[in-house]
């Protein structure tokens, strides 16, 4: 058991692309305790045993660590790395056009080229992929999982069924493989990324200044201007509420739901009521149902 949790916490707790690094749990909790001086009123949900000890936040802690297991036994063997798509892309684009390397950009500034691309082409496809999550029926049984959370809490990032476990690892293997594939065909070994404790520059500076807060109960806005460019805490948590799970799809950047149609900013709604319809909520009360009653209801669908 002392070596399983171990493994947890490295896995986890120490480890910067996790959203639940140490550094990332920290600075979410200052930035917290910054807000909660100047908003008295709402330390009184933040820090209220009912909202952690809600029965919709002990789902998300054992889910949490059910969802370790089911990482580690399935997810991970199905999906196809980052690395063979990079090197498919590579193969191809030199069969098809030959040796064409370009030998004018520093490393330095393909480094930089390469980081701000990658970051680019992650978060729209990151942006594409939920709001088909949305859009498509059959992906949406599978996706209501992660916005039947009743109460927020940085755990429920991780309330997500396997099914869209394995979409999002695809999504992850096919655009940072795509990229990394074509980088490699142009600037060879000089690629790499800008790094900040072996994280993307770019993911470890956003998860610094409070991703963990999306989901919680601290409805953290930017500036108006800011929020048409990157997505705040609240933002997202907008996107929980039951009336707007057609707005703030991005991950990271607004731009995308700005483009094309989904963007609601913070101070356009003043209530947040999380979950699903009462009449569905049943459904998603246990670890068992979670993960059975996504292909229940497909089936029902189809009947």
């Amino acid at each position: 058991m002392g070596s399983f949790f171990g493994t947890l916490l490295e896995e986890y707790l120490i480890n910067p692309d996790k959203r639940t690094y140490w550094v990332y749990i920290l600075s979410s909790f200052i930035i917290a305790i910054i807000y909660l001086y100047f908003n008295k009123k709402q330390s009184r949900i933040v820090f209220s045993s009912k909202l952690w000890l809600h029965p919709s936040a002990k789902l998300d802690y054992y889910y949490f660590i059910l969802s370790y297991f089911i990482k580690i036994m399935m997810i991970i063997p199905i999906v196809i790395s980052a690395k063979t798509i990079a090197f498919f892309i590579n193969k191809n684009l030199y069969y098809e056009f030959g040796f064409n390397q370009v030998q004018s950009f520093s490393y330095e500034n393909t480094l930089i080229l390469y980081t701000v691309i990658l970051f680019i082409v992650s978060d729209f496809t990151r942006y594409w992929l939920h709001r088909f999550l949305h859009t498509i029926p059959f992906l949406w049984e599978f996706h209501k999982v992660h916005h039947s959370a009743k109460v927020l809490n940085p755990l429920t990032f991780y309330r997500v069924h396997p099914v869209e476990n394995i979409l999002f690892g695809f999504r992850y293997s096919l655009s940072i493989g795509f990229v990394t594939g074509i980088f490699i065909y142009f600037f060879g070994s000089k690629i790499g990324l800008v790094e900040v404790l072996g994280a993307n520059a770019f993911i470890f500076v956003f998860s610094l200044l409070g991703s963990n807060l999306r989901h919680s109960h601290i409805p953290l806005a930017y500036f108006k201007t800011l929020e048409k460019w990157f997505i705040s805490p609240k933002q997202h948590q907008i996107h929980h509420s039951k009336k707007y799970f057609n707005k703030n799809f991005g991950g990271y950047l607004s731009v995308w739901d700005r483009l094309f149609g989904t963007l609601k900013l913070s101070n356009e709604v003043k209530i947040l009521k999380f979950g699903l319809k009462k009449e569905q909520m049943k459904n998603y009360e246990s670890l068992i149902s979670i993960l059975l009653y996504p292909f229940i209801n497909i089936l029902k669908r189809k009947q």
